[in-house]
């Protein structure tokens, strides 16, 4: 391995420690702002909300296969998310599904 990737994964590393570090050692013990807590409540989501506009924003719904394993697999993030409330386990089976539907029910043409 280079010495130049070296230095790009340590940087990688430290610049990733100190962004989770820097909220302890700035708030330390003390009761958090206001603001923190509710950007800590409403970020996530309205982060996931982008993420699934920007992936769904190329749909074509007027050609096959009308966007089917798109939607399928959305539907399945948000049923098992409401069962489970687990956002890991539901993204990885919204991924399974749409990869298992893509290369089999709706094949690329």
């Amino acid at each position: 391995m280079s010495t130049h990737a070296v230095l790009i994964v340590a940087t990688v590393a430290l610049v990733t420690w100190l962004t989770r570090a820097l909220p302890f050692a700035v708030f330390g013990r003390r009761r958090l702002p206001r603001i923190v807590v509710y950007l800590g409540r409403v970020l996530p989501p309205a982060i996931m909300a982008a993420l699934v506009v920007y992936c769904l924003k190329g749909l074509d719904l007027t050609k096959f296969p009308f966007g089917l394993a798109e939607i399928a697999s959305v539907a399945l993030v948000a049923l098992v998310h409401l069962w489970k409330k687990n956002a890991l386990l539901s993204i990885f089976l919204g991924t399974a599904c749409y990869m298992i539907l893509i290369r089999t029910a709706f094949p690329v043409l």
